[in-house]
């Protein structure tokens, strides 16, 4: 009888695997100050204006409204714009905005005071890459028995065909351990339709019914998620915070 169980609800919940931010973005912002007794806001900078460099903006009066900024002195500002605009202030300081995306949500993570230390910031956090820790070794007690044997059997089987389930196994002799290489990842249902025509759910329910044990189906689309692309479990590797332990501690055969 075919499974039919659920993918896991981890959207919008917490993932152990997922370190860092993806789609990385800089945002071009002016920091206003106003009347007195208001704190300064912050405003992107009119399209219109966009090719003005920060000191042709810094110490400017300008008009604003809740999407955007422009400099008022020594600008022709067209009319609809002039309408839009019912406050004015003065610009302090340019900033650049860095911003990244984690389990769909959108994150600020700093602001820089040029698009050069920003550019900088990008490269340092998303590498050549583009993600952290694509390769990850967690310890055997996060699969069942049945989980591990699975992987076993199919490293041990010289005769094994791919999978073809979007992750294949590999031994690991030296250190005791067994690995999987992930495909395809991040296995979103955006991304998965791009490659493979079908969502999540399709690909999670070809996985059990071809006899991979829940468990195991379980901490790979974890970490396909957050786009690992190798994961290795090793009965001598750290438990991972936040991932499910199974009673029993699996170990390898011997």
């Amino acid at each position: 009888m075919k499974s039919t169980t659920q993918a896991p609800a981890m959207l919008g919940a917490s993932n152990p695997f997922v370190r860092g931010y993806d789609n990385l973005s800089i945002e071009r912002l002016q920091l206003i100050t106003y009347a007195n007794d208001c704190p300064p806001c912050f405003r992107s900078v009119h399209d219109s204006q966009a090719h003005l460099p920060d000191d042709a903006l810094e110490l400017f009066p300008c008009l604003f409204c809740d999407d955007f900024a422009i400099i008022s002195e020594d600008q022709l500002i067209p009319d609809e714009l002039d309408e839009r605009c019912q406050s004015t202030g003065l610009v302090r300081q340019v900033i650049y905005a860095v911003n990244g995306g984690m389990l769909n949500e959108r994150h600020h993570v700093s602001d820089l005071y040029s698009l050069e230390e920003a550019q900088a910031m990008v490269h340092r956090l998303s590498f050549d890459t583009g993600h952290y820790s694509r390769a990850w070794e967690i310890s055997t007690a996060h699969l069942t028995d049945e989980a591990l044997r699975h992987l076993e059997s199919r490293v041990g089987n010289v005769d094994s065909r791919p999978t073809g389930l979007m992750f294949e196994p590999f031994a690991l002799t030296d250190c005791n351990g067994i690995g999987c290489k992930l495909i395809g990842t991040p296995w979103t249902d955006e991304n998965l339709m791009k490659i493979e025509g079908s969502p999540y759910s399709s690909l999670r329910q070809e996985q059990l019914d071809a006899g991979t044990p829940e468990a195991l189906v379980n901490v790979l689309y974890l970490a396909a998620l957050a786009d690992v692309r190798l994961l290795i479990f090793d009965p001598d590797a750290t438990v991972l915070d936040g991932l499910a332990i199974y009673d029993e501690i699996a170990t390898h055969s011997t």
